[in-house]
């Protein structure tokens, strides 16, 4: 299977989004899922996705932090869209879990944070389902550099679609203006990539695009998009 997946991911490596989008309902809808933070990215796959399949199912891992203006962005699409994105909560609120680790854990540990309330929720959110759509861009960072655009995922154990994986920010932003695509006002307030509130600040004309996220800490992804290996402890 992973050889048919790689052979897959070479035959759409100079395919537009549309046609990856195309190709991954065609193959895998129903059981195909697609997991967004209302990131611009997402919302060019969700404008793509409601062309091709609405009915695609969508969620937002709802840790308890997220902006408002996140949330709002979820009612603009389904009022734009028709798409339903459903909310994936953890188990515990914020305040059962900050009661639990004595205080909020994103200051001490943001790696157990992120773990706990976002990939442990993934994990769950894609049982049943054979592969998932992510937002994903090689440039974003050194880690997504050579990220494939189908590729069996180890660590939640489907097949893992990445159709913006060959674009740039520009590229993502030039479809968002030519096709009036929602996003998050935030993005106007120096913010470009956004994720909980307290691990998200604004940034720099002149600094990268990520910087912005756990910022004065090494971390530089939350867990879902580093391979298994590199988690340790399953993190």
């Amino acid at each position: 299977m992973l050889a048919e997946l790689h052979q897959q991911s070479q035959a759409l490596a100079d395919a537009p989004p549309r046609e990856i989008l195309r190709w991954a309902v065609e193959r895998y809808f129903p059981r195909l899922t697609m997991a967004t933070a209302f990131g611009p990215e997402g919302c060019v796959i969700l404008a793509l996705l409601a062309e091709i399949e609405p009915r695609t199912h969508v969620f937002n891992l709802d840790t308890g932090y997220q902006f408002e203006e996140t949330l709002q962005l979820r009612d603009r699409i389904a009022e734009r869209y028709g798409i339903e994105v459903e909310l994936k909560r953890p188990a515990l609120s914020v305040a059962q879990y900050e009661l639990q680790h004595g205080g909020p854990l994103y200051q001490t540990d943001p790696d157990r944070c992120c773990f706990d309330r976002k990939v442990t929720v993934l994990r769950q959110a894609v049982v049943g389902m054979d592969a998932w759509i992510s937002g994903i861009r090689r440039d974003q960072s050194h880690d997504r550099a050579n990220v494939p655009i189908v590729d069996w995922d180890r660590k939640f154990h489907l097949v893992k679609i990445s159709p913006l994986a060959t674009w740039t920010r520009a590229d993502v932003w030039r479809e968002i203006m030519a096709r009036d695509i929602p996003y998050n006002p935030l993005h106007d307030e120096g913010y470009q990539s956004i994720g909980c509130w307290p691990c998200t600040r604004r940034v720099a004309a002149d600094e990268h695009e990520r910087a912005g996220r756990w910022s004065g800490t090494t971390k530089t992804e939350c867990g879902l998009h580093t391979p298994a290996e590199q988690d340790g402890s399953g993190i």
